[in-house]
């Protein structure tokens, strides 16, 4: 067990919030991304960091496990980049409609 150093409440160690004042408990957030198979040996961390300055890098690694370049988005690009990735795809015509479109007209 550990102690929040916003709210001073008792939490495990695990917690990535605090489950009394919600107060995030690190001070950043890894995650790595298998890159497409046309670029097997890559991959791409991203870090959020929970800081004064919060702010997402991105990184992209390679099979050595060495960083070959990085950037880092404030928040509102951030938001911004969700925004674009989270874009609703179009929807997939129906199977009628595949059809008719192999009719020659």
């Amino acid at each position: 067990m550990r102690v929040c150093a916003e709210c001073g409440g008792e939490l495990a160690s695990s917690f990535r919030f605090c489950p009394w004042c919600a107060a995030p408990q690190r001070r950043k957030l890894v995650e790595f991304f298998r890159a497409h198979p046309r670029d097997e040996g890559k991959a791409l961390r991203v870090s959020r960091y929970l800081t004064e300055d919060p702010h997402v890098r991105f990184s992209v690694w390679n099979a050595e496990g060495v960083a070959e370049g990085a950037v880092s988005l404030d928040e509102e690009e951030a938001e911004r980049l969700a925004g674009f990735l989270a874009a609703p795809r179009l929807p997939r015509p129906r199977p009628f409609e595949r059809l008719r479109a192999l009719i020659p007209r």
